[in-house]
């Protein structure tokens, strides 16, 4: 069984700025001290806030804490939510409930490892290894893919009566559909069907999802007509958004319609409006329905406020149905209201123009962004420059690979056939003191290491370049041309460039940092908090 990680859809569903609107019923009192946590040096122990809380004589109690722990662990604050946790039994010797066990167990593992998580599970009293505690148990074990402790956690809670519960066959069921185990995902179903378990919307979604990464047509059509038929478990807009890109991915264009559809029927009843209409608008492109994506997106902007990524999503769409100038009119549109500067925005039609070999028109936006007081970025400069090498003009080719490589932060990397056929015009021109200088700024950038400068100058005078710069790793933004919207450029030293609308717009952050440096490391850890 083939994983499909359905990105575009999940990385819309990551957004989740509801997820703040219940603190405004917590007391100020609490808000203050959530406050001061978070805004502490990401670094530093929580621990001296909490004492010197207490010190002023602030009142805090077990049902405030542990409104602060779920909070900083919905945002992934996994350290600082344990530090917490800690506290509340340490120092203040509150007795803690399965409950709140459950919850440590998972942050252990998160903060400190699997193992460590299993030497704390050990530990705990025979009398309070129950339900939520063995759940927390297999939910680490699933989250690090450990498939034969979690089967054998699962054997454990059978024995003990505590799988009648649709929860924990979730759980497995999932990790079976993420590591690809179709036999034991299909037999784990039947097991769900024999002894009873409920589906619930969970179980379903995991299923549909399993059905569509296949994609099993017949599968899909079962599920679906299982759950529609099931008062227990209401489907939402983003469970017929996974079955409409199933029937996509299987070409059924008629099947993936009617969901898409059906989708936007639950859009009104949906906490997560903006995502949806976003996400289907791109869907509707992806199948070659321009009156849809056109329809949804007058929908969209009747019921709500734009910002750019909904100008993104709109111009991304409609460049992918080839519609260069309904894509220009929102554009003008975008650009009449003013919103916070995003590259990303003029970088759409940039690199449809130079695609299609409009340079008149590139050359215009690029004008038009130094009017506004801003600079193109180095993806814009790389546009640019592509543009021209495609139209033969290797010499404006050059100076735009340039900008675009002295605009970029060490690690960007501009087009592997622009570099290499400016390093072919040196060759041709016998400018090797050009030649130098430009593989040095690439250098310089961390584009092509240190050892690979000189052999580069030696290939230049003497023998073909392709195989040398063929050999490096090329990691070309415009790879991610094909996410639309759903993928934003981020250089980790300038985060006061990430959109405004990004800020902790996020229920999952996943970070690989480039470097190990201790720099590096400080500002992703900064990023994280940002988003």
């Amino acid at each position: 069984m083939n994983h499909s990680h359905l990105s575009s859809l999940f990385k819309t569903l990551r957004h989740a700025p509801w997820l703040e609107f219940h603190r405004k019923s917590w007391p100020s009192s609490l808000n203050r001290l959530y406050d001061r946590i978070t805004g502490s040096d990401y670094k530093a122990s929580v621990l001296p806030i909490l004492d010197w809380w207490v010190q002023e004589g602030q009142a805090i109690d077990k049902h405030g804490l542990v409104s602060i722990i779920k909070e900083l662990r919905q945002y992934r604050n996994y350290t600082r939510a344990l530090e917490v946790s800690m506290w509340m039994s340490d120092r203040r010797y509150v007795e803690l409930l399965p409950s709140d066990i459950a919850i440590r167990l998972d942050l252990i593992a998160k903060v400190h490892g699997i193992e460590q998580a299993e030497n704390y599970f050990n530990n705990i009293p025979k009398q309070v290894k129950v339900l939520p505690v063995y759940n927390a148990l297999l939910h680490c074990y699933a989250h690090a893919k450990q498939l034969e402790k979690a089967e054998t956690t699962m054997r454990k809670m059978r024995d003990l009566g505590f799988s009648k519960m649709s929860w924990s066959y979730n759980v497995l069921l999932n990790l079976y559909y993420k590591t690809g185990n179709k036999e034991k995902f299909d037999s784990l179903v039947r097991e769900m069907e024999e002894n009873g378990i409920e589906f619930d919307k969970f179980t379903y979604g995991i299923r549909l999802s399993a059905a569509a990464a296949g994609p099993d047509l017949e599968g899909m059509d079962k599920i679906l007509a299982e759950w529609e038929s099931d008062p227990r478990s209401r489907m939402d807009w983003t469970d017929y958004a996974v079955a409409a890109n199933g029937y996509t991915k299987a070409g059924a264009v008629d099947k993936a319609s009617a969901m898409l559809k059906r989708s936007e029927e639950h859009i009104p009843s949906s906490k997560r409006r903006r995502g949806a209409y976003e996400y289907l608008m791109t869907q509707y492109a992806v199948l070659g329905k321009k009156d849809d994506t056109l329809r949804l997106w007058k929908c969209y902007k009747e019921h709500m406020k734009i910002y750019n990524r909904g100008y993104g999503c709109i111009m991304t769409s409609l460049l992918k149905l080839d519609d260069i100038e309904s894509a220009e009119k929102i554009f003008e549109e975008w650009e009449s209201e003013h919103l916070n500067y995003d590259n990303r925005i003029p970088n759409n039609l940039l690199g449809a123009y130079t695609r299609k070999g409009f340079l008149d028109k590139a050359e215009a936006i690029m004008r038009r962004i130094t009017l506004k007081d801003q600079k193109p970025n180095p993806t814009a400069w790389n546009y640019l420059a592509k543009g021209y090498l495609d139209r033969g003009q290797i010499e404006k080719a050059l100076e735009s690979a340039t900008k675009a490589v002295s605009a970029a932060q060490p690690g960007w990397m501009p087009d592997k056939d622009v570099v290499v056929a400016c390093l072919e015009y040196f060759k041709t021109k016998a400018d090797f003191e050009g030649a130098w200088e430009f593989i040095k700024l690439l250098g310089d950038k961390n584009i092509i290491p240190v050892n690979a400068q000189e052999r580069l100058l030696s290939r230049i005078k003497n023998e073909n370049l392709t195989a040398v710069v063929g050999e490096m790793e090329w990691d070309c933004p415009n790879k991610f041309e094909q996410y639309g919207c759903d993928f934003t450029f981020y250089e980790y030293k300038q985060l006061e460039e990430l959109p405004l609308e990004l800020k902790h717009g996020f229920g999952i952050v996943v970070a690989d940092p480039p470097y190990l440096s201790q720099e590096c490391l400080e500002k992703f850890a900064n990023t994280v908090s940002f988003a």
